[in-house]
């Protein structure tokens, strides 16, 4: 890293032990942030992650939070908040995926309940609670989904309608915040390679055929666009969506 960016800021990062969230926890950590993280089961991998981190010399929390619980999740953030004094950055990352046709009669009720309540509610309950915690130049950033905006399957309406209700977020805590000089923007990623949607399926081959650049992508490559978010250098940007798809949408 040629340069610390976040150099002894305070980080919250939902659903941090895997995937997109853990390549984000240590892009932070190279950076200089101090990281605290949620999980909702992975215990020994968040552990073994906030080991990793530490190596970079930043001070690490893991928190064990269902964002489904809005009682859980508000106090997610009051935990770190209180650990640590303050949050200047917050990561709204943590999400589910359940699908489903609006046709079929077997269709998960509870299952999709649950989908709203991850992915739209404990998004609310986490910011709301954590926006007390936040002073000026706060950064504030949620991981949407190019489903917000394009779903190419049947039975991925629901999970759509959750990643478009963060775009609606997104703008409004824009200006909700903006008086406060907090910033609020949407990444919105593309096919990712991750152990939930890996790069070895039929799908995947398939998917990678709408790919302008004929690939997946690396959960890295979103780290990358998350971390210039929450620096100094995205200081005039807010309510703004910045989708890393490789060229899906294109």
């Amino acid at each position: 890293m040629a340069y610390k960016r976040l150099q002894n800021k305070i980080a919250l990062i939902t659903g941090g032990s895997r995937g997109i969230g853990a390549a984000i926890a240590k892009r932070f950590a190279k950076e200089g942030c101090h990281v605290a993280i949620s999980y909702a089961a992975s215990k020994e991998k968040a552990l073994f992650l906030m080991k990793e981190l530490e190596k970079e010399g930043v001070k690490t929390l893991a928190v064990q939070a269902d964002q489904a619980n809005p009682l859980q999740a508000a106090n997610l953030a009051k935990k770190v908040g209180e650990h640590f004094g303050r949050i200047d950055i917050l990561v709204n990352n943590a999400g589910i995926y359940v699908d489903g046709s609006i046709d079929d009669s077997s269709l998960d009720i509870e299952g999709i309940t649950r989908l709203f309540a991850v992915n739209v509610g404990g998004v609310f309950a986490t910011t709301r609670a954590a926006v007390p915690f936040m002073k000026d130049g706060g950064r504030i950033v949620i991981i949407g989904s190019i489903n917000g905006e394009r779903m190419t399957v049947s039975g991925g309406a629901d999970y759509a309608a959750t990643k478009a209700a963060l775009v609606g977020y997104t703008h409004g805590w824009a200006r909700d915040l903006g008086p406060k000089n907090i910033t609020v923007n949407l990444v919105q990623p593309g096919p990712i390679d991750t152990d939930m949607n890996p790069d070895n399926t039929e799908f995947a081959e398939m998917a990678k055929r709408s790919v302008a650049l004929g690939r997946y992508g690396k959960p890295e490559e979103i780290a990358s666009a998350v971390a210039f978010l929450a620096s100094e250098d995205a200081s005039y940007v807010t309510g703004a969506t910045l989708t890393v798809d490789g060229g899906f949408l294109a």
